[in-house]
């Protein structure tokens, strides 16, 4: 009988299958013993519960943002009570409040930068007005040359309208009136060019260094101090009653011709009887944002307040009336 070559080879892979099969058996039994006994050893810990993290305080970060973006001045901020820190909220671009007294900072937010100050240059205005000595009864006439051709802002005061220099210092304080400035300055002797001069050494009198008039009206952007400056000037215009008295009072009539026009005071916070405001000064252009210094008492103690750059229309007075708050409850 004849044998296949195939059949010989199926013959011999079937004998060596039957003889390994023993020895791949015990290879894997002990591997499943070697793995389950592995498995007995393991510890499997339980998993551990997260720990929510501790809510940062407001002030603890503003910390870290001040100490990271000012490292120079980090300094100052921890020093914030939680009521200041609060006060970090505040609207205005930059912020210094002052004792004039003792100088003591009270609280300040970029307070050495370099901004335009709008129409608060007619406070350093008055001050030269006044200091040139000229008669406040003199009559000046409102020109052509005093119409706004710079931001082309409106005014109730007509060309040819003529008042007397008392009456211009009156509306361009507590109103800004800025024709009524305007025409203040071309009236100074030597005009308006003198003017600016005179503003400019009267700020470096002052100590006002990073300060800058090109102007009297407040118009242009390039009328630039800082809340440190601006501090300096209320503190000297506080000293001139009639800066005083003009800044603060609540309206004013003109004759203009047959008619009477009633100006009224452009800072909300006079009419508010729980301020005790000394001198005032609002200002706005869209370069400056809205703008406000004060000389007031907050529970028998004078305050200097300069606001700048704030935002939205009743911020610079929401921004005052929260530092008022705040200086109540620190007198306490």
């Amino acid at each position: 009988m004849k044998i296949s070559f195939l059949a010989v080879v199926g013959v011999a892979a079937m004998l060596l299958a039957v003889l390994a099969a023993p020895a791949l058996a015990r290879s894997a039994k002990a591997g499943a013993h070697a793995v389950a006994k592995s498995v007995r050893h393991v510890q499997v810990k339980p998993k551990a519960r997260l720990k929510a993290k501790p809510k940062a305080r407001p002030w603890a970060r503003l910390e870290k943002r001040k100490a990271a973006a000012e490292p120079a001045t980090a300094a100052r901020y921890r020093t914030f009570s939680p009521q200041q820190a609060k006060m970090a909220a505040l609207r205005s671009s930059a912020v210094l409040i002052v004792d004039p007294a003792t100088r003591q900072v009270l609280y300040q937010k970029n307070a050495g930068a370099v901004m335009p100050i709008a129409s608060v240059t007619k406070l350093m205005t008055a001050l030269v007005v006044i200091g040139a000595g000229q008669a406040l009864d003199e009559v000046l006439t409102v020109t052509d040359a005093d119409v706004d051709r710079l931001k082309y802002s409106s005014s109730r005061l007509r060309v040819g309208t003529r008042l007397a220099r008392s009456q211009m210092l009156h509306i361009a304080l507590m109103s800004s009136e800025n024709r009524a400035a305007s025409a203040l300055g071309r009236h100074y002797p030597g005009g308006t060019p003198a003017v600016v001069r005179a503003m400019n050494a009267k700020a470096r009198e002052l100590g006002m260094q990073r300060t800058r008039f090109v102007e009297p009206t407040g118009l242009s952007s390039l009328n630039v101090s800082t809340p440190e400056d601006l501090a300096r000037l209320v503190v000297a215009a506080q000293r001139q009653p009639l800066i005083r008295r003009y800044s603060t009072d609540p309206g004013h009539t003109i004759a203009q011709g047959r008619q009477a026009t009633l100006y009224r005071n452009s800072n909300r916070l006079i009419a508010s009887p729980g301020w005790h405001i000394g001198t005032q000064k609002t200002g706005y252009i869209a370069e400056a944002g809205r703008c406000m210094v004060l000389h007031a008492k907050v529970r028998g103690r004078a305050v200097v307040m300069v606001f700048l750059d704030s935002h939205g229309k009743f911020s610079r007075a929401s921004d005052a009336n929260q530092v008022r708050a705040w200086l109540v409850r620190a007198r306490r």
